[in-house]
């Protein structure tokens, strides 16, 4: 039986697999969203499919996303993860992933909610689209243009309005699968 994904989708069963039970499901855990984001800022300039091939190493370097752990990375540890083929060794990817984690402490040492933060882009709730073809997505939104400012004057950084849109995306801020795909409807 043949299944209908969204065209973006290639053979590979990895990335079927995160297309039909991860992309575009609703995430309000901080803690994830945090990872999440932090791993689709790692995917600038590449495509998302090597840093989901990488994603297992990401979370074991670096502590499950846990940001008061990453937060106390030193260079000496940069310098550790620019050895390590098993992510991206890209000096400004690392040091982003330890400043988004001190960004996100100090934001939630605050008292404020991440998730509720970045689900308020969105009013609260998924924005389904009604695209008959990935070429019919856009790059970026309104809304994904706010989000990125307002993290960028948080302290965040590889989250520009591109991959916040990505972002949202992956984690069902809005629901960009093709209304010819079987998990459009889920």
């Amino acid at each position: 039986m043949q299944i209908n994904r969204c065209d973006w989708v290639s053979d590979d069963p990895l990335y079927q697999q995160y297309h039909d039970e991860v992309w575009g499901r609703p995430v309000y855990d901080s803690q994830q969203l945090f990872a999440k984001l932090c791993l689709d800022g790692q995917q600038a300039g590449l495509s998302w499919i090597t840093i989901l091939k990488k994603q297992h190493n990401y979370e074991d370097l670096f502590a499950n996303f846990d940001p008061k752990v990453i937060a106390q990375f030193d260079q000496d540890k940069v310098e550790q993860l620019m050895l390590n083929p098993g992510i991206v060794r890209n000096r400004l990817k690392i040091n982003s992933i330890i400043r988004n984690a001190k960004a996100y402490l100090s934001f939630t040492e605050q008292g404020n909610d991440f998730s509720s933060f970045l689900w308020s882009f969105v009013n609260g709730q998924p924005k389904v689209n009604h695209y008959q073809t990935a070429a019919d997505l856009p790059a970026q939104t309104a809304e994904s243009e706010a989000m990125s400012k307002a993290l960028k004057k948080l302290g965040f950084n590889f989250v520009g309005p591109t991959i916040c849109y990505a972002f949202m995306q992956a984690v069902g801020m809005v629901n960009d699968h093709t209304t010819d795909c079987f998990c459009y409807k889920k």
